[in-house]
C-alpha cells in the first residue's frame, strides 16, 4: 500500500492544478508498479530538455513534444515548468549549442534546440547539456535523492558522492521535476546499496585510459548486475579516472552503484561495503581480461580517418587544457573533423583561458551538448574511419560505421591521427 503525505495527496487531488496533478498521477502509478510503499523528496533532476537525442520524431510544437515525450499522456497540456524544490539541469542533446556544422547538422536544427532550451529555462531548467552535470554545479550530496537519465552519472553520484538515486527514463525524471517526488525504491533505500560481489584489479591501472578499459572489463564480466566492491593495489584515483571508468561500466552493464575499498564514502572497508556478508563471489580483472577488452574496442591495422572525437564522458577544464597544449603548433588535416567535447560552462572557461583559440587555430573545435553517440547518423556521412579516446564511443559508434574502421586510443593518439589523416597501428 502506497502511503502519501498530506502535501502529496493534495497534489494528487489536483489542489495545485491539473498540470501537477497529471505528473503526480504518473509518479503514483510508477511507484505502485515498483512496489514502493512511500515517496521521497527529489532535489536534483538531470534530463534532456532541448530536441530529444536521436530524434524521437516529435512534433515541432514544444507543448506537443512535452506531452508525448515527458508526460506520456494523451491529454492536451501546456508546459508549466518545474518545482522550485528541484535543481534541474540538462543532459546532452541532439545538436551542438554553438555550431552545428562540424557534426553536419542544419542551422535550423540548432535554432529549434535553442528555442526549446529557452522555454524550459523559463520553466526552471538550467541549460548545460552534459553527461557530467557534476562538473557544472549539479552536485547531490551524501544521502540526497536524485534522478538522472545519464547512465554514468548515476554511478558517479551513488558511488563517489554518496547520493541516492536510480537511472530513470526521461518521462519519470520529468514527473519528479514537476512534483519534487519519486518512488522510494532501489538505491534510494540504504540497505539496497551494499555490495554483493568483489572485483580485484590485477591489471595495469595507472592512466585514465587504463581505468576506462577496467570499467569496460568490469561491466562485461558483471553477472546479474550485482553491486560490486572494487579492491586491489591501485592509487592515484581522481575525477578524470573515475568518470572514465563509470562511463565504460555503464556501456557493458546495467550497474548503477559501485564501491571502491578505502575510497568511496560507503566503503571505508571492504567489509562495510559488503554490509556484513560472510561469503561473496570474487572476480579477477587480470591483464588478460584487460587485453581482451582492448581487442574488442580497437580495430587492427592502419587506415584513413575522417572523424575524431575526444571527450566521453565530457572533458574537465584540465583535460581541455591538456588538449590545447598538445595540439598547439599542429593542424588538423583537410577533410578530417576533430572535436573535443565538454559542457557549455567549461567551453566558456576554455575561451577565457585561451584554450579555445589554440584549439580552433589548429583546425579543431570544442563541441557541447552531447557527442556523436547521441547526435545521430548524419554525423557519420562519408566516414569510413573514426578515432575515439573513450570505450563507450568505440563500443557504440561502431554500429554507425557499417564496414568502416573504429580505432580507440589516447587523446594524443587521436590528435595525431587527426593531424596526419591516418590512424597508425602501434
Amino acid at each position: 500500500m502506497l502511503k502519501l503525505t498530506p502535501y502529496e495527496q493534495q497534489m494528487l487531488d489536483g489542489e495545485f492544478g491539473r498540470y501537477k496533478q497529471i505528473a503526480m498521477e504518473q509518479v503514483v502509478k510508477y511507484a505502485k508498479v515498483l512496489g514502493a510503499e512511500e515517496l521521497i523528496p527529489i532535489t536534483k533532476v538531470h534530463l534532456n530538455m532541448g530536441i530529444p537525442p536521436l530524434d524521437y520524431g516529435v512534433d515541432d510544437d514544444f507543448n506537443e513534444a512535452f506531452r508525448r515525450v515527458y508526460m506520456a499522456v494523451d491529454e492536451k497540456i501546456r508546459f508549466e515548468g518545474f518545482s522550485p524544490e528541484c535543481f534541474v539541469q540538462t543532459d546532452g542533446g541532439a545538436v551542438d549549442q554553438y555550431d552545428p556544422k562540424p557534426m553536419r547538422h542544419p542551422q535550423a536544427m540548432c535554432d529549434l534546440n535553442r528555442e526549446r532550451e529557452l522555454i524550459s529555462a523559463r520553466g526552471g531548467t538550467s541549460i548545460v547539456g552534459s553527461c557530467t552535470p557534476y562538473l557544472a554545479g549539479w552536485l547531490p550530496m551524501r544521502g540526497e535523492h536524485f534522478v538522472t537519465t545519464e547512465s554514468s552519472n548515476v554511478l558517479f553520484c551513488n558511488a563517489v558522492l554518496g547520493a541516492m538515486g536510480n537511472a530513470n527514463g526521461t518521462a519519470s525524471c520529468a514527473w519528479s521535476a514537476i512534483t519534487g517526488r519519486g518512488p522510494k525504491w532501489g538505491l534510494h533505500i540504504p540497505e539496497n546499496r551494499h555490495a554483493a560481489v568483489e572485483f580485484k584489479v590485477e591489471c595495469r591501472c595507472e592512466t585514465p585510459q587504463d581505468w576506462d578499459v577496467i570499467g569496460y572489463t568490469l561491466g562485461r564480466m558483471s553477472k546479474l548486475n550485482k553491486i560490486p566492491v572494487l579492491t586491489g593495489e591501485f592509487h592515484g584515483l581522481d575525477i578524470i579516472r573515475l568518470k572514465r571508468m563509470f562511463s565504460a561500466i555503464a556501456t557493458t552493464s546495467g550497474l548503477e552503484m559501485l564501491h571502491i575499498e578505502g575510497f568511496t564514502p560507503e566503503a571505508p572497508t571492504k567489509e562495510a561495503a559488503l554490509g556484513g556478508k560472510t561469503d561473496w563471489p570474487v572476480y579477477h580483472i587480470t591483464q588478460e581480461e584487460y587485453d581482451e577488452s582492448f581487442r574488442r574496442l580497437c580495430d587492427k591495422g592502419s587506415a584513413p580517418v575522417q572523424l575524431v572525437s575526444c571527450g566521453c564522458p565530457h572533458y574537465t577544464l584540465q583535460e581541455i587544457r591538456d588538449c590545447a597544449n598538445y595540439i598547439q603548433g599542429k593542424h588538423v588535416k583537410e577533410g578530417v573533423t576533430l572535436i573535443f567535447w565538454t559542457n557549455a560552462s567549461i567551453r566558456e572557461a576554455a575561451r577565457l583561458s585561451g584554450y579555445l583559440d589554440t584549439i580552433e587555430a589548429a583546425g579543431a573545435t570544442i563541441g557541447t551538448n552531447g557527442c556523436p553517440l547521441v547526435q545521430g547518423a548524419a554525423c557519420y556521412e562519408g566516414v569510413t574511419g573514426m578515432a575515439v579516446d573513450a570505450a563507450k564511443q568505440a563500443h557504440y559508434n561502431r554500429s554507425y560505421l557499417k564496414d568502416g574502421h573504429m580505432f580507440y586510443g589516447t587523446m594524443e593518439q587521436c590528435v595525431d591521427a587527426a593531424v596526419s589523416g591516418v590512424w597508425e597501428e602501434r
